[in-house]
């Protein structure tokens, strides 16, 4: 069963958030939380693990989103946060996926988007609109060459993830190094190799190496 958060400070907005996610699977759980304060107690109680996904809107009281954004990457480094918000310019989601994001949606966007981003994002990838995806694109264009993680998309987890993993490190010695579950290491590893589009770690080194 799923058991979803949704941190949003509007309470009419909040109930909406609760009513999409609601559509996400059949006897998904979805708890909402006024501001980061509310949430990171509800986290605590439950140990986090409880949770399968955060959804996060930056513009919160008190502990901003991008505050409590860092404070989620560092004390549930296994469960994926998807930012929701109105400031959806290429900066601001390019700072929120350096932060450690999973996904972006913006709050313009329909509930069917937003459905997809976190069915995509509880499959183990990242999302990114395509319109914000391809503005980045060119933005980072202008700059010189792409980033191995700009390229593929790879979030901040999952780019711990990678360097031991081409180091030729098990999952078991990745899990003891990152301090992660090796279930976790599992799910990642999966996912890189899939944004990578290579069926093995030989494969997801030449990768890399190659890219360099």
């Amino acid at each position: 069963m799923l058991k979803l958060l949704a941190i949003e400070d509007h309470a009419l907005v909040r109930e909406g958030l609760l009513q999409i996610l609601g559509k996400l699977a059949p006897g998904v759980v979805c708890v909402g939380a006024q501001d980061a304060e509310e949430a990171l107690r509800l986290l605590e109680s439950g140990g986090g693990a409880e949770f399968d996904l955060c959804l996060l809107d930056l513009m919160l009281p008190g502990l901003n989103g991008m505050a409590c954004l860092g404070v989620l990457r560092k004390r549930y480094p296994a469960m994926p946060v998807v930012v929701i918000s109105a400031l959806d310019d290429p900066a601001t989601v390019a700072r929120v996926m350096r932060a450690g994001a999973s996904g972006f949606v913006s709050k313009s966007s329909p509930g069917a988007e937003m459905l997809a981003a976190l069915r995509q994002v509880l499959a183990g990838e990242v999302y990114l609109p395509a319109r914000l995806r391809d503005a980045a694109t060119m933005q980072r264009g202008r700059r010189g060459r792409l980033s191995l993680e700009e390229r593929y998309l790879l979030s901040a987890a999952q780019m711990r993830v990678l360097e031991p993993l081409i180091q030729g490190r098990t999952n078991r010695q990745i899990a003891e190094l990152l301090g992660l579950s090796e279930g976790t290491v599992k799910i990642h590893v999966s996912a890189i190799l899939k944004a990578l589009n290579v069926a093995n770690r030989s494969q997801a080194l030449l990768a890399v190496s190659q890219h360099k």
